[in-house]
């Protein structure tokens, strides 16, 4: 990278066409896909994610992998590498009430061989990163963190100082640093949003049934109970509730949680079961005013959290990878200042509406399953009923989860 001396520090400033703050799934993908546009980038991470082994315990921390997001890895050339490892394909979604009135979802209704995969998030990042170190105008910065963010306004550039002092200039600052992003924060960009006083609890449990193919999950008027397939004898449970309840099951120990399970999971989940490990996170809802500013542009969680319900966030957060990578190259195609404000507003009007739907569309899910009130029932009963008739308005919502529309 070219050196070039700071006009105010005697300190040399290394220059980029774009530093991406946070090297988690969603901004080594933005890494890639930019580098392969040709710029030159540097991604900024705290930490850098464990090596692979196929014997090592399988993390708490699972995404599911839509089809369109299996598409985008494989463009970025990590997909292949990430099948090599720990994974679940599935190919069929179930969804149910107490009393049993079901609704599924399978690959075959929208023409293909499988909904997805179930990866840990960790594997993801790795293949990521992996990718990244066979590319030479991408550099990895880590482990470090930013200590401070200041604009450059006569040279229109942001200037980055890390915490050992050295100093970076980029022309588009990228926040892909989650929900508490500091790149959102020190831009004054604004977010809207609310808790829902509820938590999720994942617990990878060990089967006696070999690996499954359909993920299901049934609706409680405390929060629903899902099940991930996991590879080999393991599976992903999730428990919806209340944040208080969810910090008692916490406190428990394997064989006093695996006991509440099978008092409170639907007797679809085999009993023969151990608790193997777990983890706990607060569900909140959280939406950036805009995506972009002068130089500047968030993705992922840094500008929208979402309900988990639907296993969506990863995948919106690919989604907007996708678009902003487009986006800039089309801008280059045309001759166009890729990084201009105008070029930063098409991936916000690309991607904020569709956000947006997405995120209400999932809490009016969940907010309608969460209770008991009987006209409320009916209506849903009704609603999963029709769901489940093979329809072209089912296929296409199961298309437009999958990022297939």
């Amino acid at each position: 990278m070219q050196q070039t001396p700071d006009t105010h520090d005697v300190q040399h400033v290394t220059e980029y066409d774009a530093v991406i703050v946070g090297g988690g799934m969603v901004g080594a993908a933005a890494a890639i896909g930019l580098g392969q546009l040709g710029l030159n980038v540097a991604v900024i991470e705290a930490r850098e994610p464990q090596a692979y082994d196929p014997e090592q315990p399988l993390d708490v921390r699972v995404s599911a992998i839509s089809v369109a997001s299996e598409q985008l890895l494989s463009r970025l050339g990590a997909m292949e590498t990430l099948l090599t490892m720990r994974h679940a394909p599935y190919d069929g979604l179930e969804t149910w009430e107490m009393d049993g009135c079901l609704t599924s979802f399978t690959a075959e209704q929208v023409g293909q061989t499988h909904l997805g995969y179930f990866f840990e998030n960790r594997l993801i990042q790795l293949c990521l990163w992996q990718q990244i170190h066979l590319m030479d105008n991408v550099d990895l910065l880590c482990p470090h963190k930013v200590s401070q963010f200041k604009r450059q306004s006569a040279q229109q550039r942001i200037k980055v100082t890390l915490d050992d002092g050295s100093q970076l200039s980029t022309r588009l600052l990228i926040g892909a640093d989650g929900a508490n992003s500091q790149v959102r924060q020190w831009s004054g960009i604004g977010v809207t949003g609310w808790d829902y006083a509820q938590s999720a609890m994942l617990i990878n449990i060990h089967t006696q049934t070999e690996q499954q193919s359909v993920t299901w999950q049934q609706f409680t008027p405390a929060g629903p109970r899902s099940l991930l397939p996991l590879p080999g004898h393991h599976a992903s449970l999730v428990w919806y509730d209340d944040a208080n309840r969810i910090k008692q099951l916490s406190q428990l120990n394997k064989l006093q949680l695996a006991e509440q399970i099978k008092l409170h999971f639907p007797s679809r989940l085999e009993t023969d079961f151990s608790v193997e490990s777990s983890g706990s996170f607060s569900l909140t809802r959280r939406h950036a005013q805009q995506y972009y500013q002068d130089n500047l542009v968030i993705l992922g969680d840094a500008a929208h959290t979402i309900n988990p319900l639907a296993g969506q966030g990863v995948n919106i957060g690919f989604k907007d990878v996708d678009v902003l990578v487009a986006q800039v190259a089309n801008a280059i195609g045309s001759g166009e200042t890729w990084w201009q404000v105008s070029v930063l507003k098409r991936y916000q009007q690309a991607r904020y509406y569709d956000n947006q739907l997405m995120m209400t569309a999932m809490d009016a899910f969940y907010a309608s399953f969460s209770n008991d009130l009987l006209p409320l029932k009916l209506l849903r009963n009704g609603a999963l009923k029709l769901a489940n008739i093979d329809s072209p308005i089912k296929r296409k919502v199961l298309k437009y989860a999958l990022g297939l529309n």
